[in-house]
């Protein structure tokens, strides 16, 4: 049995404190969390939070690309882009360093796929987990 799901419910944002007990839950498993207003506050977090020149990965993300964060890293010359550097790389010839440099840069930049409050929180992180991993 398929239970159907209105399209309503992914349409408002979430209620602010909805959004603040999750964010209190992700804070006691070890996350640091910032919820920010818009993206103009992320993409200025971000150029708080990552230094001049550190290698930086972004995950594959519309949400990055349409709040001009992936520009702001991959475009901007503020930070060693690892993204277009794999993106030019030949797949089958250049496998190895294209593993190395998406498995070592300083910081990862992805988004959210999807946040439960549940016991235990769990954030589906569209990329992977690391040390420098920023989610928006």
């Amino acid at each position: 049995m398929t239970t159907s799901i209105p399209a309503t419910l992914f349409v408002d944002p979430v209620p602010a404190e909805r959004l603040e007990r999750a964010a209190a839950a992700l804070t006691a498993h070890g996350f640091a969390v910032e919820i920010l207003d818009d993206a103009a506050a992320a993409r200025r977090s971000i150029k708080d939070l990552i230094p001049e020149g550190a290698s930086v990965f972004t995950g594959a993300s519309e949400t990055l690309r349409q709040s001009g964060i992936d520009a702001d890293i991959n475009t901007s010359g503020r930070y060693e882009a690892v993204r277009p550097r794999v993106l030019a790389m030949d797949r089958v010839t250049r496998a190895d360093d294209i593993r190395r440099l998406t498995a070592s840069p300083d910081f990862v930049v992805g988004s959210v796929a999807a946040l439960t409050d549940l016991p235990p929180p769990l954030a589906c992180l569209a990329g992977r987990r690391s040390a420098g991993f920023r989610v928006w």
